[in-house]
């Protein structure tokens, strides 16, 4: 045996040896968002199914903060070895980067796949004088409203903000909180708030929806129209999230992390809380999740043009 061939040998050898390690340490899927919503109930089982898949401890790392941002930047400055994932809204990999908030370019993350499609809602509190979002806007022309919302720069807030001028309206003031439920609009901190069904279940007969931010109407809210089905234009606008890894993360990790989250996202836990909630859960791969990363970019760039950010 050639002295190349026998160096050649050892290094397949020992990489095979690191990536049948992986993970080597305690995986870390960080959610980027207080504990309780659809992501972090989710990225939960997920990473329970990391643990019993390996045998290596795993868990959510709550890191809330900056529209998301907190939680982005620390998988974003961790080793590209899979033992940080980060489970990550639209708004991470598209508009934080279009504006410049984020330190990390449009490519230095890679998705692993997407998992949920939020059931996102307009709610007020039940006993407002408005029942739709064209009420809210002929409201809003002689009456200050605040809106409660995840960050500015998210996909929601941009979508409730503009649909409401579309409709002649607007809000007086908005606010970014971490957490928008029910105590969100019983202690007057909002009129108005963006949130997910998920936060407002104990406190639906308090609450009105006006419409939800979502592909279609809501399972558990079919009475409620969608933004697109009351204000034009905004067809295809929706909250996912997925998951993803920092730019050379190896392909054997991803295939890893892939093959656990779909057992996750399969199973009864997963699927019941779908049912509960309505909200979309399933598994888009990799290639898949890029390809709509892109659409979103395009149509996202068009909104922030439009609102003069960019």
């Amino acid at each position: 045996m050639t002295r190349l061939r026998y160096l050649l040998l050892s290094i397949i050898c020992l990489l095979g040896f690191a990536l049948a390690q992986y993970p080597e340490r305690p995986v870390e899927f960080v959610v980027p968002w207080p504990p309780g919503d659809l992501e972090d109930i989710l990225t939960r089982l997920i990473a329970e199914e990391m643990q019993q898949e390996t045998g290596v401890p795993a868990a959510v790392v709550n890191m809330p903060g900056g529209g998301g941002l907190v939680g982005a930047i620390d998988v974003f400055q961790k080793p590209a070895d899979g033992h940080s994932v980060g489970s990550f809204v639209i708004g991470i990999p598209t508009v934080q980067v279009m504006n410049g908030n984020a330190p990390y370019a449009r490519d230095d993350f890679e998705a692993v796949g997407i998992f949920l499609t939020y059931p996102f809602v307009i709610a007020t509190r039940a006993d407002a004088p408005y029942s739709n979002l064209a009420e809210l806007a002929a409201y809003s022309q002689d009456h200050e409203l605040s809106l409660g919302h995840f960050g500015y720069g998210l996909v929601p807030t941009r979508a409730t903000l503009l649909s409401l001028e579309d409709l002649g309206g607007k809000y007086a003031s908005e606010a970014a909180f971490d957490v928008l439920d029910c105590s969100s609009l019983a202690s007057g901190d909002a009129d108005v708030i963006n949130t997910t069904i998920q936060l407002i279940l104990p406190c639906l007969d308090e609450v009105k929806i006006l419409a939800s931010i979502s592909q279609e109407r809501l399972s558990i809210a079919p009475d409620v129209p969608t933004l697109s089905e009351q204000v034009e234009g905004w067809e295809n606008i929706f909250l996912w999230n997925g998951l993803f890894v920092k730019k050379g993360t190896p392909q054997e990790v991803k295939d890893l992390l892939s093959t656990v989250a779909q057992r996750a996202i399969n199973s009864d836990a997963a699927q019941d809380l779908a049912e509960t909630t309505g909200a979309a859960v399933y598994w888009m791969d990799a290639s898949a999740s890029q390809e709509l990363i892109d659409q979103n970019w395009e149509q996202l760039e068009a909104i922030l043009k439009r609102m003069g950010d960019l």
